[in-house]
């Protein structure tokens, strides 16, 4: 697979947001932690709207394989609901949510309806504009941890994802990804090629039935 881009702009900004929208909330267990989180729909928000099982299944992976999320300083990509970075700043990770700036209010919204009574046990989520490849460098490499829940499902965002993974990877940070393995929209292909290019990649759980992958990578020397 060749990684190119397009030159057209993966990242369209549309002012129309919030025409015809209709709001929809659901409350989720996970981890111990109850979450209440309202998708948007009948908008322009897209695939930012809804919580995609890919995501679930990423809280749950963190959660079963306890992987240490106390203390440590976390970055989402395409948050779209921000499930999975709100899980962890509620388990005490120093969490930054970002997704273009089409779908921060929904972002802003369920953060703040997922306050603990008691206050964030380290930090209030931080809620960033982020586009792929164009303002990645205005982000520091110093994450611990790097999530990503059902994000790749666009080939011409592919080579910009990798440029910026690897930009905020570069002092040791760890990817976590979650994905729907869609033939059609080349999401294998990412993970077989694109991916590999620069990162070391391992497939740590495989759901059969729901046909959603989750991988471990982590940036390769000299990269």
């Amino acid at each position: 697979m060749i990684c190119a881009g397009d030159e057209d702009d993966p990242f369209p900004v549309d002012d129309g947001l919030f025409a015809e929208t209709f709001s929809q909330e659901t409350v989720y267990n996970l981890v111990g932690e109850e979450l209440k989180i309202r998708q948007l729909f009948g908008a322009n928000l897209g695939v930012a709207a809804p919580v995609w099982e890919a995501a679930l299944h990423l809280c749950r992976h963190l959660g079963e394989r306890s992987v240490e999320l106390k203390g440590k300083r976390i970055i989402e990509l395409g948050a779209g609901t921000g499930v999975v970075g709100i899980l962890a700043a509620r388990l005490g990770a120093l969490v930054t949510l970002t997704d273009l700036p089409l779908a921060l209010p929904q972002l802003q919204a369920n953060v703040s309806a997922n306050m603990p009574s008691s206050g964030w046990p380290a930090t209030l989520p931080t809620i960033l504009p982020l586009s792929w490849g164009e303002d990645h460098l205005n982000f520091l490499s110093d994450w611990d941890l790097v999530l990503c829940a059902d994000i790749i499902y666009l080939p011409e965002t592919y080579p910009l994802l990798v440029e910026t993974l690897a930009h905020l990877c570069k002092n040791g940070a760890v990817v976590y990804l979650s994905s729907k393995m869609r033939k059609e929209h080349g999401t294998p292909r990412f993970y077989e090629d694109c991916l590999p290019s620069r990162f070391n990649v391992e497939l740590v759980n495989r759901d059969d039935k729901q046909n959603i992958n989750i991988y471990r990578a982590s940036l390769r020397k000299g990269q």
